[in-house]
């Protein structure tokens, strides 16, 4: 009984797995589809909410990883042209 459960449970998970990719196959002919499928997946903020939910202070931190890390991939970069 137990792996009756089991199967009905995962052979679900399996259907709407697969019902989700057919139905993305599909939109992949039809431009308009595809189109109006990433569009809806967008949700619009209003300054207001994007002031509230930015860590400003942890976005600036992150920033300065990331600059600090191109800076480090431009001169490895540069030091392999030279080397070779």
């Amino acid at each position: 009984m137990k792996d009756d459960k089991q199967f009905e449970k995962d052979s679900s998970a399996a259907d709407s797995s697969a019902d989700s990719v057919d139905e993305y196959l599909q939109t992949l002919g039809n431009e308009d589809a595809r189109e109006l499928r990433y569009y809806s997946q967008e949700q619009p903020f209003s300054s207001e909410e994007m002031t509230r939910l930015i860590n400003e202070e942890r976005l600036n931190k992150l920033l300065a990883q990331s600059d600090e890390f191109l800076n480090g991939l431009n001169r490895e970069i540069r030091d392999f042209d030279d080397e070779y």
